[in-house]
Order: C-alpha cells, then structure tokens, then sequence
C-alpha cells in the first residue's frame, strides 16, 4: 500500500447507501490529487540506473528534544554498468558532517557537493561494474524541520516522525515510526529513492532502555549500553526496496506467534496486547495459504505488525514489518463490528506482490497494489466463502465506477503529474478486479500457475507489466496483448446494453449486446463471457466473446427460458444496461447462485416496489445467506405498506438477537423502534442491551 491517502474509511457507497449503521470498509490508499498539473503528459518511466547500492548499514541515534536522527551511514555500492567516479544519494534537509571512503579501517576524506536534496560525493577514482567501494556518511537528519514546497512535496513526505516527543501531551505514548513510500526515506538516511533500488541492510537503534524497538529482518543482538539506553541491531540479509526500509520504537508488548518454523509477531500497546491474537490471530493461517496458493513460501525471514499512533495511513507492507494505523488499537466489542481483516490480507500479500516482486516505476505501481487488492479478495474466498468474496469485489468495483477521475486514467500509466496520482481507484479497486476477470478468463490452474512463474522468475528483483503478461502467455500458449491492452494498458471499460428475447414463430433464444462506450477515448473490448438460460429450474451455459460494437447471439429452444442470465459469472468490469420483467427477477433471486446474481435481483425488484410480490421477494431477503443483503432487505421495510409491516415483525425481532452480523442486528433494533412503536419490544431490548457490539449499542440509545 499506502493507505496514507484514502484507505482510512471510503464513505459508504459501497453498502447501498445504507444507514449509518452501515460498515464502512478500509480501503488500501488511494490520493486525490486535485488536478492535472503541468508536466502530466511527460513520459513518467524507470528511474535511469547508475548506481547499484548493495548493502546498507545504519547506526541512528535520537535526539528527541529536537527531533533529530543523529545518524552513521556506510553505503556499499558499484557502478550499475557503466564505469563511475561519482555517487548520487538522495538526502533531503540534511547536516551533513562527514563524507569519507571507508578503506579496510581507515576513513579517507572525500569531495561532496550537497543542496539539501542531493548528495554529490567525488569516488577517489572511476570504478567499473565488477569493483563495488563503501561510503562513510556522518549526517543529522531534520524530518521536522522540512519546509513544505521546498525541501518536501507535502507534510506526508517527512519520512520519520516522532510522537510525543517531549513526552509531555498526555494519554500520549512516546514513539516514532517511518513511512517511506512513495520516497520519504531519503528524509532519515542517505539513499538512492525509487522503486528499482534494492538492497540489504543492517540497522542499529539506540533507544531509551524502556522502549521496544521494530525493524526489517531479524534482531540480530541487543546489547546494554550502561547509560540507561540500549542498541538494537537488525539485519536483513534478502534485498528489498529502499523505501520498504522501516524503523519504529516505543511501549509496545510483543506478542509472538509463528508459521512454520518462522516467527510472527505482532506489537501492540500494552493496554491492547491482551486482543493482539484477536485481531492478529489468522496471520499465520493467511500466511501458509497465500504461500500454497501462490506456490511460493512466504520469503522472508520473520512477519511483524506493529500499530503506532498517528500514522498518516491505514497501514504500510515494509518488508517483515508492517505497520498499521492505531484504529487497530481494538477492543472486543469493536472487533464486532469491524476487524479491519482486510487489511492484513492485503499488507500481507504485499510481501509477494510488492515486496519480493517490486513495480520497477511508479508507472507500474498496480502490480504492487491490484494484486495486494486481490488477495483480499482470495482471502475472503478462501476464508468465507465466494458469496463472501463477492460482496467485497462488488464494493470495490462501485469505488472505481463511483471515482469520475478514475475512468480517464489508463492502469499502467506514463504520463501521471505526480506519482502521488498513482494510489488511486485504478491502481488499486479496478487493478484488483482486472486480475479476477484475468482469472477467469484463463482459469484457476492456469492463472495461479502462471502467478507463480512471475513471481520465481522476477524473486527479489522488479517487474513491468509485461513480465507479468509474458509469464501468463508462457503458461497459457495464448497471444494475451488483446487482454493487457485493453485493460492495463488503457483507461475506462466498457458500458453495455443488453437486450434479450425470445422469438415464439421461430423458437429461438436471442441476446443483443452492445458496446456504448465513448469509443474515441475508450476501447472497443474483447469480452468473453458467459451466458446461462434457465428451463425448468436448470441453467444450461452458453459461452460467447463479443468483440465487436454490436452483436447478436441465438439459440433454439423449444420453450421461453425463465431467465437468460448474461455473465452469468458476474466478473466484468462494466456497466451493463439490461431490463428485466418482474417474474425474471424473481426466478433470478430463488434461482441464480452468486450475490450478485441476487443483488442484481434485489436492485430491479426495488424498481417494482408498487407490486406485492416484488415486496414478498425483497423481505425473503431478511433470511439471506449475505449479511449485506439482508441489511439491504431491512433498509427496505421503510418502503412497505403499513399493513404489510407486521409480516416482518416476528422476524426483526429474531434479527435483533440472532443475526450473525452486528450492522444487521443494530439495523433491526433500529426498524423496531421507528416502525412498531406500538409494539411491546421491552424483552427484545433488553436481551439487546447485553450485546457489546458498538454499533448495537447505538442503535440502542438512538432515539
């Protein structure tokens, strides 16, 4: 990720405009950037590579009276390819105090030019790409005193940032955290920023001997300095992108756990460690089934969650050690409304998709963030089930249609004004829903076979996006340019009319469909998909491609289908225009298998309201097997005649106390109190009361 942009709370668009009982999912961060600034046509690709920094070794101290880094640097690098006598680090804001080579235990002095950005440093000579040479940097870095507009983009750009750091705001802890994406890590240690620059490194933290301390890798030794501090050092050995470089320090209480024979661990404050297994609990089992379903073990040496105040996301996937916003900071009766278990998965599948495979530019950041996006959704799959998953891909899929910005910008795209521009809609909610389709257009084996591949092939290295096509084209033998085209390679989807009939005299079945798209900034798309008809009960599937702007597809058939139900699979990222008679939708809801075969159903029996038996299907939703259904069934109660109303009675009050749900269970409470008034509810709401879930609660004080 970073959520730091957007993936706080995405208001609720994505739950039916619901009430505020409603749940409002995290979203993995998109920005907003509020317009396109100068510059924004420029071909935005791959950093050019002179430099390669093989390892990095930091020795940092802290001043918090000032909010300082007092901070040792060696640097071990070689010249990319061709030959060198120069270094550039990015270094933003720096006192920069020495500059040396280091030459077995000597530090030669060395020539350095520096404006506050850029260090300039003069080798002792040219080097070729086979002679690798280590830099000495004894610097201060100043992350607070960064001036916005000069030194900085943004005050999200500080890269480290201390809280409470003269210990004197109370209920405060005292702590500091770095977020280094997209390149703020410049901003606490000389570096080379971008994505394309990996290494490993070796980090010593000198803290208050009262602190625990988090960084990549593994704690290699601690030791006591005597003087009421201790230093820390951890190491990692496997390289990963400088800006997944992460140190955190304060009072927390580990917690450990483990996967195999690796640890997971995960950092909380002491008043909630006692609920860490509770919210972080299923790592391990996510761990071991991202690791089969990708093919690929989990690469790294250890996995750490740490949650920190303030912190300007929701949560950041630096290599080992993920850090998160404090509204993990659970208690179990908010756990019961939201586990935020959505973003752990998706941090998580970030040390496949991200991390041990790194988007070489900004460009290609949807290979980091569409795949970490996914694997909510395998997750959820997984976990609880299609029905479950569904629901969440839909949410995703009405984010990117809700973002009008969204649908002018291509997936994989060159031309960004600001690389801040690329967390958005597309790199994350559309990213994540052109995987499905890609899923289901190749199949399971071959898709996750060929995931593998990409991810064995570019190990520890980056990636564009036609690694990521070659691989699937190696396993499929199939020419996939059509696919990657269309959707990665370009901006918006498509928008279809669906006209279907069936003709008596000629006893054919028939399927219009119609691309209507603004073809000259949208493609003309290659769909294939599938088409189930429904006789007697029984759907038999019919499979198509359309690729062209209007086609038509028949069959015989000897009676009137009951419903002709296109993408029966429910995986296209469209709009689709498509009117129905009342008595399909009905059948649609009884008899069409997916949420959103049902949700579809709901939506356009909403359309006949005024029709009782539209009404009856609608409260059969009240017993659905998705609590977001049933949730949608209960907002629809206020539409119901008042002579109807008392049908359902018996069954809110079951909802009130049984529900599975808690937005479902507070929603029912809610319709009791506003529409049966009347009614002796006293029992209901009193077993209520002893529900602890908040959003029960409120339901309960509402007036």
């Amino acid at each position: 990720m970073r959520y730091l942009h957007q993936y706080c709370f995405f208001a609720a668009t994505v739950l039916f405009l619901l009430s505020c009982s409603s749940t409002q999912k995290v979203v993995m961060d998109p920005i907003t950037v509020s317009s396109v600034r100068p510059g924004a046509n420029i071909y935005r690709g791959s950093y050019t590579r002179l430099t390669d920094i093989i390892h990095t070794k930091l020795d940092l101290k802290f001043d918090w009276d000032s909010s300082h880094v007092i901070g040792k640097a060696f640097i071990q690098a070689k010249p990319w390819f061709y030959p060198s006598d120069s270094l550039v680090l990015s270094a933003k804001g720096f006192k920069i105090e020495q500059v040396a080579l280091v030459k077995k235990d000597d530090l030669l002095p060395l020539k350095y030019t520096y404006d506050r950005k850029k260090l300039k440093i003069i080798l002792d000579k040219t080097y070729t790409r086979d002679q690798k040479y280590t830099v000495y940097i004894q610097y201060v870095a100043m992350p607070s005193k960064l001036k916005v507009g000069e030194d900085i983009a943004s005050s999200g750009d500080r890269g480290f940032y201390f809280v409470n750091a003269d210990g004197k705001e109370k209920d405060m802890p005292q702590e500091f955290w770095t977020q280094g994406e997209t390149e703020c890590n410049s901003a606490w240690f000389p570096t080379i920023d971008g994505p394309q620059e990996k290494m490993t490194q070796e980090i010593s933290l000198t803290v208050p001997s009262r602190m625990v301390t988090l960084s990549n890798g593994i704690l290699d030794f601690s030791s006591d300095n005597g003087d009421g501090t201790r230093t820390d050092t951890w190491r990692q050995e496997l390289p990963h992108s400088t800006y997944l470089t992460m140190v955190a320090a304060g009072n927390f209480t580990v917690v450990k756990d483990k996967w195999r024979d690796k640890e997971v661990s995960y950092y909380m404050e002491p008043e909630y460690a006692p609920n860490a297994r509770l919210i972080f609990g299923k790592t391990p089992e996510m761990i071991e089934f991202f690791s089969r379903k990708t093919g690929v073990d989990y690469p790294w040496e250890k996995y750490s969650q740490i949650v920190v105040r303030n912190f300007l996301g929701g949560a950041m996937e630096n290599t080992t050690a993920t850090v998160f916003f404090d509204r993990m900071n659970l208690t179990k009766e908010q756990y019961l409304d939201e586990t935020y278990e959505d973003i752990v998965s998706h941090e998580l599948f970030h040390h496949w998709f991200g991390d041990l495979v790194t988007a070489e530019s900004w460009a290609n950041l949807p290979l980091n963030e569409s795949f970490a996006t996914y694997g909510e959704y395998l997750w959820n799959e997984y976990k609880y089930g299609r029905d479950y998953a569904d629901q969440f891909g839909w949410k995703d899929l009405q984010t990117y249609l809700g973002s009008v910005k969204a649908k002018d910008a291509d997936v994989i795209r060159y031309n960004y004004a600001d690389r801040e521009q690329m967390f958005d809609a597309v790199s994350y909610q559309k990213g994540g829903r052109i995987l499905h389709m890609l899923r289901k257009t190749v199949g399971d084996e071959a898709f996750f076979k060929a995931l593998n591949l990409y991810l064995t092939r570019n190990a520890y290295k980056t990636a564009e996006i036609n690694d990521l096509r070659m691989s699937f084209e190696e396993v499929t033998g199939q020419d996939l340019n059509w696919f990657f085209n269309q959707w990665f390679l370009a901006s918006g989807h498509p928008v279809l009319k669906i006209d279907s009939k069936y003709d008596m005299a000629t006893k054919k079945v028939s399927v219009t469909i119609s691309q209507q798209q603004d073809l000259s900034k949208v493609p003309l798309y290659r769909l294939p998909l599938a088409i189930d008809i429904y006789k007697s009960g029984k759907a038999e599937r019919k499979e198509i491609v359309l690729e062209k702007q209007v086609q038509t597809f028949s069959w015989p058939s000897e009676t009137e289908p009951q419903l002709i139900n296109v993408d029966a699979e429910k995986y296209l990222l469209a709009e689709k225009k498509e009117t129905k008679s009342l008595s399909q939708y009905i059948f649609q809801y009884s008899h069409a298998p997916l949420f959103l075969d049902r949700l579809e159903a709901l939506q356009g029996l909403e359309v006949f309201a005024g029709e009782q038996r539209a009404r009856k299907t609608i409260v059969m939703a009240l017993d659905d097997r998705s609590w977001e259904l049933r949730l949608k069934a209960l907002n629809f109660i206020s539409k119901l005649p008042e002579g109807e109303r008392p049908e359902v009675y018996d069954k809110l009050k079951s909802m009130a106390i049984n529900d599975t749900r808690s937005y479902v269970r507070a929603e029912a409470i809610s319709n009791l109190k506003k529409f049966f008034k009347d009614r002796n509810n006293a029992d209901i709401l009193m077993k209520s009361a002893s529900d602890k879930a908040p959003s029960v609660q409120k339901a309960l004080s509402e007036k």
